[in-house]
């Protein structure tokens, strides 16, 4: 059903029918035309054998014959009287009226007008078509973060550079008998001046951290209420992801249950939803454009900046603010993962558990936070006069299809996903010479990462690699967004910083493709971040200097 309803849209399904039509009727003969809509099949059958007879040319013949193939035309027909339409065989209704292209059509069809006003309609859509998205680009001219190194992108970034780790043992709660006692906690936070007090009380801290981060994007880029003020609502949306949700309001709903369902929180359910974040940021900022949330484990921030970007290519928004944002370190998200045995056991030495590509490593270790994006039409930055970070030139997604928690041993997936990101940014691999890693400080997921990334730009001498883990932990669903916001900033300041804990490098591991222990300058051409989530959730986003 849906496939023939749109294809009543098809310029060319349309031309096909009037061509049907306009034979059929060549003589003017109106009694073809009562044949033609009096709904007996037989005599449709006869009619449409006579409309091919008629043609005398091979080629109208074909067209009438393929015509016949298209299921819109044979609906076209099915018509029980004189004002039917193609719509009443598909929703089942002759009470549906003709709109008004149909209409033309049934007019000129006993005329044998219908060629012309075929014609006709396709300059019409020719003309009333969407505007060419070619030209519009796609620019960074805002950031946010909330993270365990610093609640702006600078100090944030400082911190990176100089090699500082966010990981500590775990204060939130008594975690003793646990066998992981360490993550990239958030030690201080504060929501004074960013979400109202009675909201703070009341919701998940990873709505907390969206919305702080999400506004500071906005702070970061400038736009001020009498900026905003000029934007145009329709055309400014929210998409910022979670892996997890409100994973400890959801927790506190269950305690209070064993009580009595009169202790739950009456915000548990949506507070709990990965969407009510970007909702509740729209809903605070009045924006109406595009606001949804994508959940796609630990690739979910790149999948949403992705989407963001192409929302402002397609023109169905000029602002986005995007990225990811996650709080599960809490007894029931540390139990969880303690369960994947997928956590490091470090403990006497926080700062060098996150050890990416070492041979020493035992799993990652967990963090919290948030990172956001303002991405914005570059014209509609221009005319603002917005500082504009960096371009996002494009990216991709691929699955693995192989493993719920594994990478696929071959790495087909990645170096798919990487070579469909440089297809849709339109560069070469030879341009990419920065690579933000997903690089969790896995075993088996850092050097399958390593041997597509050796795969694709191995041959690139100025190629460098870093891995942001190795200082804050795995965000989840926000690691993306901040590792974005690190790219960003590494384009930004013509420095790349260090992959701490790299002692004793994994066997078939050239450090040559590696930042070393220490900063280093690099002139960026175009960096490449990558994302990969549990399911076999890959992602890979580009970003560049802007020209």
């Amino acid at each position: 059903m849906v496939g023939a309803s749109s294809c009543y849209a098809s310029p060319l399904c349309t031309w096909l029918v009037a061509a049907c039509m306009s034979v059929a009727h060549g003589g003017g003969d109106s009694r073809q035309a009562v044949a033609l809509q009096s709904g007996r099949r037989s005599r449709r059958r006869r009619q449409l054998s006579k409309c091919s007879a008629a043609s005398g040319s091979g080629s109208i013949q074909a067209l009438v014959t393929s015509c016949l193939d298209f299921g819109p035309c044979n609906h076209y027909y099915s018509s029980n009287n004189s004002n039917g339409n193609a719509l009443s065989s598909l929703f089942g209704s002759n009470s549906v009226s003709l709109n008004r292209n149909q209409r033309r059509l049934n007019r000129a069809s006993a005329s044998g007008g219908a060629m012309a006003v075929a014609l006709d309609m396709e300059k019409e859509a020719a003309v009333n078509k969407k505007p060419s998205t070619e030209q519009r680009r796609v620019v960074v001219t805002g950031m946010g973060v909330e993270t365990s190194l610093g609640h702006d992108p600078h100090t944030f970034y400082e911190n990176l550079l100089q090699g500082n780790s966010g990981i500590s043992l775990i204060e939130n709660f008594d975690c003793s008998e646990f066998p992981t006692r360490i993550a990239g906690e958030i030690k201080s936070f504060s929501t004074e001046g960013w979400v109202a007090p009675k909201l703070s009380k009341r919701m998940d801290k990873f709505m907390l951290y969206l919305l702080t981060a999400g506004k500071k994007a906005l702070a970061d880029g400038g736009v001020t209420e009498e900026v905003m003020a000029e934007f145009d609502k329709a055309k400014c949306g929210v998409l910022i992801g979670s892996a997890m949700g409100g994973m400890k309001v959801f927790y506190d709903a269950i305690e209070a249950l064993k009580i009595s369902y009169k202790k739950m929180n009456p915000f548990c359910v949506p507070f709990a939803t990965t969407n009510m974040g970007s909702a509740m940021l729209a809903m605070d900022l009045g924006w109406m454009g595009p606001n949804y949330s994508i959940s796609t484990a630990c690739a979910t921030s790149n999948f949403c900046i992705l989407n963001s970007a192409n929302h402002i290519i397609k023109g169905e928004a000029d602002v986005m603010l995007c990225g990811g944002s996650d709080a599960v370190i809490i007894p029931i998200g540390l139990g969880g993962f303690v369960a994947c045995r997928a956590l490091s056991q470090r403990n006497n030495d926080p700062t060098k558990a996150s050890r990416p590509w070492d041979s020493n490593r035992d799993g990652f270790v967990m963090g919290e936070g948030a990172g956001v994006l303002l991405l914005e039409e570059l014209e509609h930055a221009k005319k603002r006069g917005a500082t504009i970070y960096a371009e996002f030139l494009g990216g991709s997604f691929t699955c693995d299809a192989y493993h719920m928690t594994e990478p696929r041993p071959d790495g087909a997936g990645v170096i798919l996903c990487i070579e469909r990101a440089l297809a849709d940014a339109g560069i070469s691999k030879e341009h990419v010479n920065y690579v933000n890693a997903h690089a969790t400080s896995t075993p088996a997921g850092d050097l399958k990462e390593y041997q597509a990334l050796a795969h694709c730009f191995g041959q690139n001498p100025e190629i460098k690699v870093n891995s942001t883990k190795s200082m804050i932990g795995h965000l989840l669903g926000a690691a993306g967004a901040v590792e974005a916001v690190a790219t960003v900033q590494a384009i930004r300041t013509g420095w790349v910083h260090p992959n701490i804990n790299l002692e004793n490098p994994d066997t078939g591991v050239d450090t040559n493709l590696l930042v070393g222990p220490k900063k280093e300058r690099l002139d960026v051409k175009a960096a490449l971040s990558n994302s990969f989530g549990f399911g076999g959730h890959n992602s890979s986003i580009i970003f560049a200097p802007y020209k």
